[in-house]
């Protein structure tokens, strides 16, 4: 039985327990995987930080610079090791929970293996990237070809002569297309339902991020027009290329919808060169085709879909009004949900992610040390 506990070992976990100990809070974290930044070691191998290393690095032991402006997947990696051996923090790899329920004034656990934790306080920061989630499409079952959520893609070495259809425009999508097109495959297309907003990753060395973090507090009526016209100003028209300007404004879609920009990679290059084709929304499945929004269909040697996550948090708690209708939390930050219960990691702002969990490590670590006291 441990006080306090924080669930995950990732970013957000291990600030969260860094913060917890410079208060003078001990605790356990508890992480599924093997090790710590379980869910960085898993995304694809090209992967680097959209955000800049200067404001990506959590408190107290920022990103070493070697590792450069845009922190490579395998670095940031390292980094997160070095941060739970910088702090000791105590994690508890290959532990699952499975439930977790009120008792008393303490909540408990249930682990995969059947046995019991409890805690006074609670720290869930398991992250909203938490569940692939794979589309119901008709037929899907009846698909005689590969299939695969972009969790696990890793590279374009498998696709090497194939025909491939990735599904989905947002930052993955549209990184595994680009990934796929430089790597050897034999065509690649790109379903897309609604129209992405697309940013530059930086402009004359001055990141997207920045933008974001300067302009993210104008009001949606101002923002909204203001970043339509930067990304008419920024990018070429791809409506002939069969990408249609989005109709909604991007902060607009931020708050109704979690939704961040795609920051272009290569994807533009690659859609205007020809090498990625934009095509409709996928509709539904035959055993050897997929039909799209459009009446069009394509007969793809593999699917990747980069369709999103869930939070997995509505398969723990058995109260499910502390979520909305996509499993987020209402309370998170530095607010307890319910008495010495706290999400964190769940907020997403055009700041950054890391930035934003660095703010609420320490939101939260204030929060617990001031319910104790």
């Amino acid at each position: 039985m441990a006080d306090v506990m924080v669930l995950g070992a990732g970013a957000a976990g291990l600030a969260a327990a860094a913060q917890l100990k410079a208060r003078g809070v001990d605790c356990v974290v508890l992480e599924r995987g093997p090790g710590v930044a379980a869910s960085w070691r898993g995304r694809y191998d090209r992967l680097r930080l959209h955000t800049i290393r200067s404001l990506s690095g959590l408190p107290g032991f920022p990103i070493p610079r070697q590792y450069g402006r845009w922190v490579r997947r395998d670095d940031l990696v390292r980094y997160l090791e070095a941060y739970a051996e910088r702090f000791k923090i105590d994690v508890r790899t290959g532990t699952t929970v499975a439930a977790i329920k009120p008792g008393g004034d303490r909540w408990s656990l249930r682990l995969e293996d059947g046995s019991e934790q409890s805690a006074r306080t609670l720290v869930v920061a398991t992250g909203y990237l938490h569940t692939p989630e794979l589309p119901q499409w008709p037929g899907r079952e009846d698909w005689t070809g590969k299939l695969i959520h972009s969790a696990e893609y890793r590279n374009a070495k498998p696709f090497r002569g194939q025909n491939v259809l990735v599904v989905g425009p947002g930052n993955s999508g549209a990184e595994i297309a680009t990934d796929l097109a430089e790597g050897g495959a034999a065509s690649v297309s790109l379903a897309i339902r609604t129209p992405p907003h697309i940013v530059r990753r930086e402009t004359a060395g001055w990141p997207a991020q920045m933008n974001g973090l300067l302009l993210g507090r104008l009001p949606e009526r101002v923002f909204n027009p203001m970043a339509a016209m930067m990304a008419r100003v920024e990018m070429p028209d791809l409506r002939p290329y069969g990408i249609d300007r989005p109709s909604e404004g991007l902060k607009t879609r931020l708050r109704t919808k979690r939704y961040v920009p795609l920051q272009d990679v290569g994807i533009v290059r690659d859609v205007v060169a020809g090498r990625v084709r934009p095509v409709a929304a996928v509709q539904s499945f035959t055993e050897t085709s997929v039909r799209l929004a459009d009446g069009t269909s394509l007969e793809p040697d593999a699917v990747v879909a980069a369709t999103g996550y869930g939070t997995g948090l509505r398969d723990l708690f058995d109260d499910t009004s502390l979520f909305d209708e996509t499993g987020v939390p209402l309370v998170h930050g530095g607010e307890p949900a319910r008495p010495g219960l706290f999400f964190m990691g769940y907020d997403v702002t055009l700041g950054g992610m890391l930035r934003q969990l660095a703010i609420e490590s320490r939101l939260v670590a204030r929060a617990v040390q001031r319910s104790r006291s």
